[in-house]
């Protein structure tokens, strides 16, 4: 999908792939004159409960727990720089750059849309650093999806008032520094401002962009990496067939036969054992659709849900219009907790299945395959070890897979009685993904291994070049080696979506054309 050149922030329908557009500079985010007169028409809100003295939560109350103390109208600026500074509590390693930025974009978007009491040069301000590239540093640990997102929310907008601190130019620094370099000067936030910077879920939100975006990638990966060891292993056709699957009409169990079968056109192996005495496959081959299936239908949930709140307003109290602002809970991170949960066991999965594979590939029980992958072995341990690898990371995703999102603590005194823990969610989620990442790249090796032994017979035309390309990284192994630089060699091309890239390249030469009826639903985002 190509994505557009500019973006109108509030305006606008935001999806992953053009928040990870903005956050690479590939797509421009600006606000329109309309959207500006919003943002300042609720802004002037705002300063109209302020003057007429209406209790209103958040505007001249206290937060959380002192919700009945009335905040003086002389004392709402002061509660609103006070309460960036109190909930700055983040601990951990800082984030990655790019999710603090998708977190900014993220907010942007969501403010932009006119019902939060902005003002307009804060809001300027934002667009500033995102134009910069001037990205607060953000802990990774304090949020408990409550309120949103309040901790790593506080630290994204310390510099808004002179504090905390940003990655600018390369390098960490103070915002006191970067002020003294580009000259800006330190906003005075005015009634509610800090409440709506902090109240949100663009952490959580952030992180399920990043997962939307690497789980694809696993996916896609999977299948291919899986096509290749059906061949290298002379796995069976047929449970891939589009007649077996249209009797159970998964769409993501038909969208892995389908991507099977355009991989496996016009492969020699196949041909060559089709009148073969095996009667099935283990499930970790036989199975692929299902399983992989599975993880596609699970992402395709997390996008669908992702998407409404990317475009949703998530701060609280929301001001409606003239006479109705209410204090209600679209803070709350459970919606998307829940979905990362989900789509982290997903992750899981693939990597399950993967080892089993690899596991598979080592047995030696395929015509022509030597046990652990290698002629010469006793004096060598061949691909043995590889598998300990995928089975500590499997194992360790295993341990990963409880749900965040079933435990809840209560903080504020009792106030946020019921909490998501929908930022452990994600972080948890991108974790696995990693690992998954490892145990494919492992797999993709051993893959490559096995498909050897089938010479001179082909496979398709696109798994020929993926293979081709992959001996361009590494080579051939027949004897031992330290396996680790391969293995990173396998990091790195699936993690840059190499295989990926040349698949389409190859395709597209060759005139193929992906045989699944989802292919937008599934390889869009």
């Amino acid at each position: 999908m190509e994505l557009p050149k500019t973006f109108h922030f509030g305006e606008h329908y935001l999806t992953a792939s053009i928040a990870l557009g903005i956050a690479k500079g590939s797509v421009k985010g600006i606000l329109s004159a309309d959207y500006l007169k919003k943002i300042e028409e609720s802004n002037l809100r705002v300063q109209n409960i302020v003057a007429k003295g209406d209790t209103v939560y958040g505007i001249n109350t206290g937060f959380g727990p002192l919700c009945n103390t009335k905040i003086s109208k002389e004392d709402t600026k002061i509660l609103q720089s006070n309460i960036l500074q109190s909930h700055s509590v983040g601990v951990g390693k800082p984030i990655s750059k790019v999710l603090a930025k998708l977190m900014l974009i993220l907010k942007i978007h969501a403010l932009a849309k006119g019902y939060s009491g902005i003002a307009v040069a804060t809001i300027n301000r934002m667009l500033w650093h995102l134009e910069h590239d001037a990205i607060p540093v953000v802990p990774s640990q304090g949020s408990v999806g409550a309120s949103g997102d309040l901790a790593p929310l506080s630290h994204l907008f310390l510099p808004l008032i002179g504090l905390g601190k940003v990655n600018y130019n390369g390098e960490t620094i103070t915002t006191e520094q970067l002020f003294k370099k580009t000259g800006l000067q330190p906003l005075e936030l005015g009634p509610k401002e800090g409440l709506a910077l902090i109240n949100g879920t663009q952490f959580i939100a952030a992180h399920g962009v990043m997962v939307l975006q690497k789980l694809q990638y696993c996916l896609r990966h999977a299948d291919i990496i899986g096509a290749m060891m059906l061949e290298g292993l002379q796995g069976s056709m047929r449970p891939f067939h589009e007649e077996l699957h249209a009797l159970r009409p998964f769409k993501g169990n038909q969208h892995v036969a389908g991507r099977i079968r355009t991989l496996l056109q016009g492969s020699e192996i196949l041909e060559d054992h089709i009148d073969c005495e095996r009667v099935q496959d283990p499930y970790s081959l036989r199975c692929m659709p299902q399983v992989h299936g599975a993880s596609r239908n699970t992402w395709l949930h997390l996008k669908e849900l992702l998407e409404v709140e990317l475009n949703s307003v998530t701060d609280n109290p929301v001001i409606i219009n003239d006479e109705l602002t209410i204090s209600g809970g679209n803070f709350h991170g459970q919606p998307l907790a829940m979905a990362l949960d989900y789509a982290a066991l997903a992750a899981s999965e693939l990597g399950s299945i993967s080892d089993r594979r690899i596991y598979l590939a080592l047995e030696g029980n395929s015509p022509g395959v030597p046990k652990l992958l290698m002629e010469d072995t006793g004096i060598n341990s061949g691909y043995m070890i590889l598998q300990y690898t995928t089975a500590a990371l499997a194992s360790e995703n295993k341990s990963l897979c409880f749900p965040a999102s079933a435990d809840s603590i209560p903080t504020s005194l009792g106030q946020e009685d019921h909490v998501s823990m929908g930022s452990i969610s994600g972080r948890k989620a991108l974790q696995i993904i990693e690992n998954v990442e490892k145990i494919l790249a492992i797999e993709l090796l051993t893959a490559a291994q096995a498909f050897e032994f089938r010479k001179p017979l082909k496979s398709g035309i696109v798994l020929d070049e993926i293979h081709k390309f992959i001996r361009t990284k590494v080579s051939f192994a027949d004897s031992d080696r330290v396996f680790a630089d391969d293995i990173e060699k396998g990091i790195e091309t699936i993690q840059k979506g190499e295989i990926i890239a040349l698949v389409e390249k190859t395709m597209t030469a060759k005139n193929l054309q992906w045989n699944t009826p989802y292919l937008e639903e599934f390889e869009t985002y």
